[in-house]
C-alpha cells in the first residue's frame, strides 16, 4: 500500500510539473474584461459587489479616483495563502475589479491573478489560478487585455522589468522602519488616516501565518503622484484598465515598502511605449511620478524623505 501511495504522489507530482511547463509558455495578460453594460455606473457596481461576495469574495474596499470609475478591492482564503506563501507576496491578496464607463459603454473588468502572481513570484500559482477561474464564472470572460503585441509568459513576468536599468519586482521603494510590525502598520494607519502625501486607505488585509499586511493607497494629489494625472496620460486604450489601482504600501515585519513605480505602473502597461502611441499614451507623459509617487508613499508611512 505504502508503495503504491508513492507511486501515486510521484506520478501527481510529476504531472502537476508538467502542467506548469505547459502553462509557463502561455502568453498571460494583466487584466480581463467580463462584460460591457450601459446604465447607472454605480448600480452596476453594486451588482458587481453582489455577484464576487456570491462567488466567496470578500469586498474590502471601493473607490472612486476619478469621475467615471469605481474600483473594488477584493480578496479571499486562496489569495491570502497564496500571499503568505512567498516573500513579499502580500501584494497578491488584494485583487480589483473595476467599472468605468467610457462614452455610453460601462465596462467591467478585473485583474487577472495569475499574471500577477507570476509577477509577484509567487511559488505555487494554483490558488491564483483558482481565483481567476472564479472570477470568471462570476462575472464573466470577454476577453483578456492589456499587453498589447507584448508576448509575456510566466517565465517572462517572474524575471520583468521595462526596460534595462529600470527595476525589479525585488527592487522596492522602502519607505520606512519600525522597531515592529505593530509599531509600522499603526504608523501606516495612522499617516493615512491623516491623508499624508495624499493618501488616504481603500483597503487593508492582514497576511496570515506572517507579520505582513498590505494596505490599499488612493493616491488623491493632483500632480505628479496623483491616480487621476497618471491615469489620464497612460490609460487611454479603448478598454480601459482601471483595476491597475489603487497602488500597494507592503508592510512586512517592522519595515514599510511599496513596488517602485517604474515596475509597478510598467507591470499594468508593458506595451506602452516611451516616448510616441498612436493614442498619446506613452510614459514620457508620466517621468514626474516614480519620484513623486515615492515621496507620497514615504509621507503615508511615517518615513523620511
Amino acid at each position: 500500500m505504502h508503495k503504491v501511495v508513492t507511486q501515486m504522489f510521484i506520478s501527481g507530482a510529476l504531472l502537476a510539473l508538467s502542467i506548469g511547463n505547459a502553462f509557463a509558455d502561455e502568453v498571460l495578460k494583466p487584466f480581463v474584461l467580463a462584460y460591457e453594460t450601459t446604465g447607472d455606473i454605480q448600480a452596476v457596481a453594486n451588482e458587481v459587489k453582489d455577484k464576487v461576495k456570491a462567488a466567496g469574495f470578500d469586498v474590502v474596499g471601493t473607490y472612486s479616483p476619478y469621475d467615471g470609475a469605481v474600483v473594488i478591492a477584493i480578496t479571499n482564503d486562496g489569495l491570502k495563502k497564496a500571499a503568505a506563501s512567498s516573500e513579499f507576496g502580500g501584494y497578491e491578496a488584494g485583487q480589483r475589479v473595476s467599472v468605468t464607463k467610457v462614452g455610453d459603454t460601462i465596462q467591467v473588468s478585473y485583474t487577472n491573478p495569475v499574471y500577477l502572481a507570476n509577477a509577484y513570484r509567487i511559488e505555487d500559482t494554483t490558488d491564483a489560478a483558482a481565483a481567476l477561474a472564479s472570477l470568471k464564472t462570476a462575472l464573466g470572460d470577454k476577453e483578456d487585455y492589456g499587453s498589447g503585441d507584448k508576448q509575456l509568459t510566466a517565465n517572462d513576468l517572474r524575471k520583468y522589468h521595462y526596460m534595462f536599468g529600470m527595476e525589479y519586482f525585488d527592487d522596492p521603494s522602502e519607505l520606512a522602519s519600525y522597531d515592529s510590525h505593530d509599531d509600522a502598520v499603526a504608523a501606516v494607519e495612522k499617516g493615512l488616516s491623516e491623508g499624508r502625501g495624499g493618501a488616504t486607505k481603500v483597503y487593508r488585509i492582514d497576511i496570515p501565518g506572517k507579520d505582513e499586511t498590505v494596505f490599499g493607497v488612493a493616491l488623491n494629489d493632483s500632480g505628479c503622484s496623483g491616480d487621476e494625472y497618471i491615469m489620464s496620460r497612460v490609460d487611454k486604450a479603448d478598454i480601459r484598465s482601471t483595476a491597475h489601482l489603487p497602488y500597494e504600501i507592503l508592510v512586512s515585519d517592522g519595515d514599510v515598502y511599496a513596488l517602485y513605480a517604474r515596475f509597478r505602473i510598467a507591470i499594468s502597461y508593458p506595451h506602452l511605449p516611451m516616448i510616441q502611441s498612436e493614442t498619446g499614451a506613452t510614459f514620457f507623459n508620466i517621468m514626474c511620478a516614480p519620484n513623486a509617487i515615492e515621496e507620497s508613499l514615504i509621507k503615508a508611512a511615517g518615513g523620511e524623505i
